[in-house]
């Protein structure tokens, strides 16, 4: 039991999320602007890692959506660093923290805190049960970082994946990627099937689904 899972995120043409300061930058275009912010009223949920809520601090909201209406807010934050002033913690929405089992930290009334995992890793596949399963959520929309991305593609949970690749380059051998970390995703690489493939202002939006 889990929900649909749809990655999605923003790369330049060298394949960079950005720079090597790891700071948001503009890459989309206002037509894919646009269309994520109607992907994100049809989601149940918009998932982060704590590294984008540190580095960006975003909303993660819906201009002109009420408490009620907007999408719950999930970030996966193991040892529990996300900020007491981060804007995910705001009264705009709901808001999911997921922690390893040994994090005790806590965010007020307001949060919800899912504990999964040991030895100082989320156990991913149980926070997406938990959170279909108590929480009702049967679509999520995971928008970073890249190596929350590539967790997702490790675990064999995804079930779209979306890149707009933009009309820019960034280069630097320490900028993110949109599946970021150490070694494989998976031995010999994860097969994709191409979808479809738009242009949406200046750049090209691919639409993806893992090959069974």
């Amino acid at each position: 039991m889990k929900p649909f899972i749809h990655l999605n995120c923003a790369m330049s043409a060298d394949g960079k999320l950005a720079g090597p300061d790891r700071k948001q930058i503009r890459i989309s275009s206002d037509e894919d602007i646009a269309r994520v912010k109607e992907m994100r009223r049809r989601y149940d949920a918009i998932l982060v890692g704590v590294g984008t809520v540190i580095s960006d601090d975003p909303h993660l909201t819906v201009k002109g959506l009420s408490y009620g209406e907007n999408p719950v807010r999930v970030v996966l934050d193991t040892n529990g660093r996300t900020p007491d002033g981060a804007r995910v913690l705001d009264n705009l929405a709901p808001t999911v923290v997921v922690t390893c089992d040994a994090c005790t930290r806590n965010w007020g009334s307001g949060v919800t805190v899912l504990r999964c995992g040991k030895d100082g890793k989320i156990d991913l596949p149980v926070a997406m049960h938990l959170l279909a399963r108590q929480l009702g959520i049967e679509s999520l929309m995971v928008e970073g970082g890249g190596e929350v991305m590539a967790s997702f593609f490790r675990e064999g949970l995804v079930d779209r994946y979306t890149v707009f690749v933009g009309g820019l380059v960034i280069g630097g051998r320490t900028s993110p990627t949109p599946a970021d970390g150490d070694g494989w995703v998976i031995p010999g690489g994860l097969k994709l099937e191409l979808k479809s493939a738009e242009t949406l202002g200046n750049g090209a939006l691919l639409t993806f689904s893992p090959r069974c």
